[in-house]
């Protein structure tokens, strides 16, 4: 059989490519752009000529083109931040024989007009796809969402490199809203489970009394169960995959007890007729409490924490990685932006210096509600100082509730004094003279702390 190009003049095939997609790009194995059509060239302000050879990062902000050749897992109409808009993109691996020689990426629709002509259906399901509101069962965090380049921040993500395709439990400690949750999916979605499902279970959100029969299921009717997938209880939904169980310090001691003998027996005995069916999950804990502390006061057996412990990932608050806040805030914002319709928004300098110089106590949720008010409530092109809540506005005192040396409390008063110094008197060499340093010594401090 005669293939295409025997049909055809490269003139008409070029025709086909330049006219058969709005927008698209091919790179090579090492993510170099071997073709891209004009169209695309033009949106991007960039000439073929200057496109073809160049890393396709170097070409296409935040592209995603190197994990389709690194996984050779497709993306079908993946979001894509670019020149201020979200766009729809889908990114093929192409693979010649049983090797992947580059990856394929094109435009499915170029910006938020054409999203708002999408379906119902998928509209609800683009709105699902946001820093923190995916259901469990809808995995969409992966290792690339873990905002910030921070020395705590890099050692978890290699850790997690190094956890995932293992079954070893897994425990995650941090303070409420760091975003613990985001890394339990990060490691399921590293692991060889990462097509089966993700559950989760919230401890402390479900009344102790009806823990046990949401875990472990319940063969009992009743008014609170309305068909069959819920009665089977979250273990054994998670057959296969992940279970992650979040607060698991305000798991009632009894269920303790069964959670023990199920990951020691690998077996799932239902609460009311005692049938026990062989189950295979990965578990993953989270607390925002030290399990240490909790053995001690006796909320947490002793065994229990000697099986779940393998491992333990450290979350650290945003105040100890501050220098992660502006590429976390800008995720968020571009995010926010997307789901209101907005474009053309920026921060007032005031106002990124209150997100600067705030503690935080709420960590990364907090942020991020401070965020989405703020553009929701302002009406202009600047989000200015007003749409922020007071307590961010009001003079922050330096945070002694957590223990922390001296020299860590030293550097966060003065890149609060740099920073807000650099704000007001913007050429280096006035900031150096008000500061009573050489210059070299200011560049040096700036560089320090990322300003």
């Amino acid at each position: 059989m005669k293939s295409l190009t025997s049909y055809l003049p490269e003139s008409v095939l070029v025709q086909i490519l330049e006219t058969a997609f709005q927008w698209f790009v091919v790179v090579d194995k090492e993510s170099r752009i071997i073709y891209i059509n004009e169209g695309y060239c033009k949106f991007l302000e960039v000439s073929r000529q200057e496109a073809i050879g160049k890393p396709v990062n170097d070409v296409i902000e935040n592209t995603r083109m190197h994990e389709v050749i690194e996984t050779g897992i497709e993306h079908i109409a993946s979001p894509h931040f670019i020149k201020g808009t979200y766009m729809l993109a889908n990114r093929v691996p192409l693979v010649v024989g049983n090797e992947i020689v580059g990856a394929f990426g094109s435009v499915v629709f170029r910006d938020l007009n054409d999203w708002h002509n999408l379906s119902t259906h998928v509209k609800k399901t683009m709105e699902k796809i946001h820093f923190g509101s995916v259901a469990s069962d809808n995995l969409s965090y992966r290792l690339e969402d873990i905002r910030g380049s921070s020395k705590a921040i890099r050692s978890i993500k290699e850790t997690i490199r190094m956890i995932a395709p293992s079954d070893l439990p897994v425990l995650i400690e941090g303070e409420s809203g760091t975003g613990k949750e985001l890394f339990a999916q990060s490691i399921h979605y590293l692991s060889n489970r990462s097509d089966k499902p993700f559950i989760k279970v919230n401890c402390a959100a479900i009344p102790p009394e009806l823990l046990e029969a949401e875990l472990f299921g319940s063969t009992s009717v009743s008014e609170r169960y309305t068909d069959q997938e819920e009665q089977k209880g979250r273990i054994y939904l998670a057959d296969g995959g992940t279970l992650f169980l979040d607060d698991i310090g305000d798991m009632p001691l009894p269920v303790q007890i069964k959670l023990l003998r199920f990951l020691n027996e690998g077996e799932n005995e239902s609460t009311d007729k005692g049938q026990s069916k062989a189950i295979n999950v990965r578990l993953i804990v989270a607390s925002n409490q030290p399990l240490t502390k909790l053995v001690e006061l006796g909320k947490l057996r002793e065994d229990l924490y000697y099986r779940i412990q393998t491992i333990t990932l450290q979350v650290p608050p945003l105040r100890e990685r501050m220098e992660d806040l502006p590429d976390i805030t800008n995720y968020i914002f571009h995010d926010a932006l997307m789901r209101v319709g907005k474009r053309n928004l920026e921060f007032a300098p005031q106002t990124m210096n209150y997100l600067q110089t705030y503690h935080w106590p709420g960590n990364v949720r907090e942020l991020q509600n401070v965020i989405q008010a703020a553009v929701y409530l302002s009406t202009g092109e600047t989000i200015e100082p007003n749409a922020l809540p007071q307590q961010l506005k009001e003079k922050q005192e330096i945070d002694t509730t957590n223990p922390r040396p001296l020299a860590e409390i030293m550097e966060e008063v003065e890149r609060r004094i740099l920073y807000e110094t650099l704000l007001h008197h913007p050429k280096k060499l006035e900031a150096a003279t008000i500061l009573g340093l050489s210059r070299s010594t200011l560049y040096e401090k700036i560089k320090k702390y990322d300003l």
